[in-house]
């Protein structure tokens, strides 16, 4: 059965920042004499792994999303992603009209030309030992995303074919850079923890200065798009609903079942790293920064469920051990007693923690198409248009 941790406090501090969405009139465009991107620089954890965790693991030691089921929606075997399909990159580099993101660690992956993705099953915004001082001991992989930022300065040279000058003389002004999701993990592992709450607000701001730090690194190493998501509504994900059970009906939003008290720590953080993106547009004026507001796109699914074909399952993983929300952290998806739900596409939650092909898309099909999820909006500069690959979407 899944463990239990001590509740939280009975009081979310009160230090929530008002959630302001500044809405920009202009929209992302290629530089000038082109018309759309050519390549995709992914940084990130799962959210966006296109399987650099499998590739970097010891065969004896594989993470359980290297193991059927995962993949079998559209891949038909394991990819390494923490999904049964495509993820939410892999829907945009589709829309894009580029080819999917292929992993910095497989040695298989070919032309790194369209575009190579650094994110790693379990990083985290924050090195390694900043957070082992901190009280959390246990971290899935070193690679966090000052390492992945350091893999990227090395693959430079090849990636432009110069590596006489920071940015490489322009090379990078048609790549679209995703910044994430990233930093959650940062929260996850100490939220798994007897640490008290209190203690890991704290990191909220130092995370957000991590993220942003890294956004400077790119900018001077050439980038010019860069999408930045925020945080995803945690109080419904499967996983912290089982970890934290509460016996108070205030706990949870009666509209969703969620708990309240983390999806107000999840605004707590996309709150701050907006305003982070705000002071960092005024800095690098000529560069596009986007806000993708994966929160909201998320919250719009768990409100209404049905409307999106989600009747399976919402705050009920695919893919689990058992148990009220299907989790058993001791018995993850991909373990062969383990068993998936019938449809997936019917299913909000994947395996717990992350989401089915049929959520990525929805999101993916909100920041493609919405400016109120994006900020400025995405538009266009795509190389496809909504008219032919996007419409599978």
């Amino acid at each position: 059965m899944a463990q239990t941790f001590p509740s939280p406090p009975p009081a979310f501090l009160p230090i929530l920042l008002s959630a302001v969405v500044l809405l920009f009139p202009t929209t992302i465009s290629a530089a000038a004499g082109s018309d759309c991107f050519t390549s995709i620089i992914s940084f990130g954890d799962s959210i966006a792994d296109t399987g650099n965790l499998c590739d970097l693991s010891p065969p004896q030691h594989l993470p359980h999303m290297c193991f059927p089921p995962y993949g079998n929606t559209f891949f038909h075997r394991p990819t390494g992603r923490s999904c049964d399909g495509r993820l939410i990159i892999d829907f945009i580099a589709e829309h894009l009209g580029l080819p999917l993101v292929p992993a910095s660690f497989d040695g298989r992956r070919g032309d790194i030309a369209t575009g190579v993705n650094f994110a790693v099953a379990g990083a985290t915004a924050l090195g390694v030992e900043f957070l082992k001082n901190w009280g959390v001991p246990v971290i899935t992989t070193n690679v966090s995303l000052r390492v992945q930022l350091d893999l990227f300065r090395e693959l430079m040279p090849s990636l432009c074919n110069s590596g006489e000058s920071p940015g490489c003389n322009g090379a990078f002004d048609n790549y679209l850079f995703l910044m994430g999701e990233i930093g959650g993990n940062d929260y996850n592992y100490p939220l798994m923890l007897p640490m008290s709450f209190e203690k890991i607000q704290q990191l909220v701001p130092v995370v957000v200065n991590s993220i942003g730090l890294a956004i400077e690194d790119v900018i001077e190493l050439g980038a010019v798009h860069i999408m930045v998501p925020g945080n995803f509504p945690v109080g419904c994900i499967p996983v912290m609903l089982a970890n934290y059970p509460s016996s108070n009906p205030r706990d949870y939003d009666p509209s969703t079942g969620c708990l309240t008290w983390l999806n107000q720590f999840a605004e707590l953080h996309n709150d701050l790293l907006q305003t982070e993106l705000g002071r960092l547009r005024k800095l690098y004026p000529r560069v596009h920064i986007i806000y993708a507001d994966y929160y909201n796109a998320m919250m719009r699914i768990y409100r209404s469920p049905q409307q999106f074909g989600f009747t399976g399952g919402v705050l009920r993983a695919c893919c689990g051990g058992g148990g009220p929300y299907n989790v058993n952290t001791t018995v993850n998806c991909g373990n062969p007693v383990v068993k998936p739900c019938d449809d997936p596409s019917t299913y909000v939650n994947w395996d717990g923690i992350h989401f089915t092909e049929a959520t990525y898309r929805l999101v993916a099909k909100y920041i493609l198409e919405e400016g109120s999820i994006v900020d400025p909006r995405l538009g266009a500069s795509s190389c496809a248009t909504m008219d032919s690959k996007a419409q599978a979407l």
